[in-house]
């Protein structure tokens, strides 16, 4: 049985979806998820989390479960280019595996000093764990459709039906948040459109897309390469990209439509013969799902929220693949929206803090479409020419050409940390500016900064702790300097006596966010008081 009542009721059981529900559960308030699926994605889809990403996980205590996940701990991650799989190797961005990410990471500065670093799995297995850890603070159901809803003002009341028919229930909650999906009911009924661009054709990830999702047994057995994460093909007949998903002989296979090739008329033994197109060998091909899917999409919805209601994820913004950039994306909308919505509901802030949902997200979701576009255009636009192939000096020539691009193309696409930990709420209300400027943002570097409005500074300390695992679950003061007296109900005061990340934070004091943003910086604690104050209204 459902309950009649809710604090928050989430429409949409997956990446978003969950994540938020873990968010506002573990600051005890009421939950229901909703998802007219069965269950959690059968299907890979998502195969790239991000290091920020990441680091919410370990907020939340999960970050080993996921990194456990997906292919054996030493499956290299690399980028690797080819002609066709089992044929010419072009290129290959070399990447650490699992195991070498957890040894790696407390050795790294700079740009990628991080409490993790990326990791390579489906999104498949990240919703079972998000899913499981939900269902231990919230209240989540698959196999149940919201089909309308009205905004009170003081409340929601929705209604809901079983997915496989049933009578209809009414579910009242104090606010709505639509998780489900490109083709959002919530956004839709809301009469909120899509800005930006679609329709992008290219030769490649511009158009109608073919995913097969197979397992090829001797594909480790007679490819004549290194295993890698990301497999790429680069010839006329058969562009296409193909992640690993357990490194035994599971992939994500998905291919660009050529025009003459109708969807409706691929059965599985045609589907199994693109994926033998682009291996260039007649490997033993089991199809365990297929899909059509539409590549060109840089779209982010006119508003994020009115009233009492709110979208993320999908819902909000729909990307092409390049960079994986969609995935993350959601995940940080469901962090970003979680801890204001919890600190409403439970009298902590005033309801004029979730006006900064939108005003932090939207900025951001069009930073990153915009960047996932690029990407796809680098890729896309970039054609093989007709010798790529041939065993020839001029297809020697056009191999060697080729690689040259994709190499530069395969670093500037997957070594982001500017993209990944650069991402900044500048202007918010839920921020307050100290009149510095952080540094320029640039793709593929990244400067650590407090300047408020952005990613903490991350160090690791001399008794190998991030710094990071400091940071209280709701609002952390860093002390610098002497530590005020006390401690407060709404946040967690830290006294760190390192100069080193004293000179990274540039004052004394520095106020940071339940979504590990820096909200503050200064050096005064009675001033951090008052901005604590100011920020929650």
């Amino acid at each position: 049985m459902l309950p009649e009542t809710t604090q928050v009721l989430i429409v949409g059981g997956g990446p978003c979806g969950l994540m938020l529900a873990n968010e506002l559960g573990r600051r005890g308030i009421s939950v229901l998820v909703l998802d007219q699926k069965p269950g959690t994605a059968f299907n890979p889809q998502a195969n790239a989390t991000q290091a920020r990403t990441m680091e919410h996980y370990r907020r939340l205590g999960f970050a080993d479960e996921i990194r456990a996940l997906g292919m054996p701990a030493d499956f290299p991650t690399d980028i690797a280019y080819f002609t066709r799989f089992a044929k010419h190797e072009l290129a290959r961005f070399r990447l650490p595996s699992a195991r070498e990410a957890r040894q790696l990471v407390s050795s790294l500065s700079g740009s990628w000093s991080a409490a993790e670093l990326p990791h390579r799995v489906a999104q498949k297995f990240v919703e079972q764990v998000l899913r499981r850890h939900a269902e231990r603070v919230a209240s989540v159901h698959y196999g149940w459709c919201v089909t309308r809803f009205t905004d009170h003002g003081g409340h929601v009341e929705a209604q809901v039906e079983p997915a496989d028919g049933g009578a209809p229930v009414r579910i009242r909650s104090d606010y709505l948040v639509g998780a489900d999906g490109a083709r959002s009911l919530v956004r839709q009924s809301m009469g909120w459109r899509h800005t930006g661009e679609t329709g992008v054709t290219r030769d490649f990830v511009g158009g109608r897309m073919y995913a097969v999702y197979c397992r090829v047994p001797d594909f480790y057995r007679e490819v004549p390469h290194a295993p890698a994460w990301m497999n790429v093909s680069f010839n006329r007949e058969r562009r296409s990209f193909m992640p690993a998903i357990d490194g035994k002989g599971q992939f994500a296979f998905h291919t660009q439509l050529k025009p003459h090739e109708d969807e409706a008329r691929i059965d599985e033994a045609a589907a199994a013969a693109m994926v033998q197109q682009a291996i260039g060998a007649p490997l033993e091909v089991e199809v365990l799902a297929r899909d059509t899917w539409t590549a060109g999409h840089a779209l982010v919805a006119e508003r994020f929220a009115e009233g009492r209601v709110f979208i993320g994820g999908d819902a909000a913004h729909l990307f092409t693949p390049t960079g994986g950039l969609g995935y993350n994306t959601a995940v940080e909308d469901a962090v970003n929206l979680g801890w204001k919505l919890a600190a409403v509901l439970k009298g902590r802030a005033g309801p004029q803090l979730l006006a900064s949902y939108e005003i932090e997200r939207k900025p951001l979701a069009v930073r990153n479409t915009t960047y996932a576009k690029r990407f796809a255009d680098s890729l896309g636009n970039y054609q093989p020419v007709a010798e790529i192939e041939d065993d020839t000096p001029q297809g020697a020539e056009a191999r060697k050409r080729a690689g040259e691009y994709l190499e530069a193309h395969g670093r500037a696409e997957f070594n982001i940390p500017g993209i990944t930990f650069g991402g900044r709420y500048d202007g918010s209300p839920a921020i307050i500016s100290d009149g510095t400027a952080p540094p320029p943002e640039a793709a593929n570097s990244y400067v650590p900064t407090a300047c408020p409005g952005g990613r903490p500074p991350h160090q690791w300390l001399a008794d190998g702790r991030s710094l990071y695992d400091l940071f209280g679950f709701e609002w952390t003061l860093l002390c610098f300097n002497e530590a005020p007296p006390g401690e407060d109900r709404q946040m967690k005061v830290v006294r760190l006596q390192n100069d080193a990340v004293r000179d990274l934070y540039g004052a004394d004091f520095a106020l940071i966010r339940p979504d590990q943003i820096v909200a503050w910086r200064g050096n005064s604690a009675a001033a951090a008081r008052s901005a604590l104050e100011q920020l929650l209204g």
